[in-house]
């Protein structure tokens, strides 16, 4: 894995050891920022579920103005860091290891321009995490998305009350899902 563009462009993204992860690919990485474009500039992230970091690291790289990354696992945690040191980004990146329900759970503290959720798949934590968003809509910035990646066999529509599903992109066995806040 690479950082594809920006700053720490070309710079090498390590794997988190064992096979806890599964990492974005290139396409799926080069997708979600074709889509939201220059909207990365200046934004603020949440890295939900987080992993190697690389969608985190992606954005900082492009010009997002911070991100925090969310994992519980200690072996992600660490590579997180190992990858914000090797790409030069660790300046405006919060690490945080903490399961990420409790973290969304509580009161807002920040509201974030993009949320990205990319949790193991197949246990139905991409809908949870949905859902939790969808109780606290505060943690995403009037005008923000929320991004959801999951195995197209995962997805099904969700009830949601503060939130609507924006767009819905396919990239082989991994789709994306865009949400936004409900227009009124």
């Amino acid at each position: 894995m690479h950082v594809t563009t920006g700053r720490a462009k070309g710079r090498t993204i390590k794997s988190v050891p064992g096979d806890l992860t599964r990492p974005v690919t290139d396409r799926v990485k080069q997708a979600v920022f074709n889509i939201i474009a220059d909207d990365v500039i200046g934004s603020l992230w949440l890295d939900m579920f987080a992993g190697t970091g690389a969608i985190g690291i992606e954005a900082l790289s492009r010009g997002a103005r911070g991100v925090t990354f969310i994992d519980q696992e200690q072996r992600a945690i660490e590579t997180i860091k190992a990858n914000l040191v090797t790409t030069h980004l660790a300046q405006n990146a919060r690490v945080i290891r903490q399961d990420a329900f409790h973290y969304i759970n509580a009161f807002p503290n920040s509201s974030y321009d993009f949320i990205y959720i990319a949790p193991p798949q197949y246990k139905g934590l991409w809908t949870d995490a949905l859902l939790a968003l969808d109780r606290q809509s505060n943690w995403l910035a009037p005008s923000g998305a929320i991004i959801v990646q999951l195995d197209p066999h995962e997805y099904h529509d969700v009830a949601l009350l503060a939130l609507e599903l924006q767009d819905q992109r396919r990239y082989g066995s991994t789709m994306l899902c865009f949400y936004e806040h409900i227009s009124t």
